[in-house]
């Protein structure tokens, strides 16, 4: 039985040693496509920010 658990034990942390964070490849590609998706809806996110702070100023007003 502990030699069971000692097995098991390896191999979690084997697991865990293999998947030490996220690699330069795959924190590129996530930028790419953030990126890419603010380029599609550019002018959708300038409408909403500035539907946002006209609403902000607006009701600050009334404080």
């Amino acid at each position: 039985m502990r030699h069971w658990i000692r097995w098991q034990a390896l191999r979690v942390r084997n697991v865990l040693q293999e998947q030490k964070g996220i690699t330069v490849i795959e924190l590129i590609l996530i930028l790419v496509v953030v990126i890419g998706l603010i380029i599609i809806f550019k002018s959708q996110l300038t409408s909403l920010v500035q539907s946002i702070f006209s609403k902000i100023t607006s009701e600050s007003a009334g404080i």
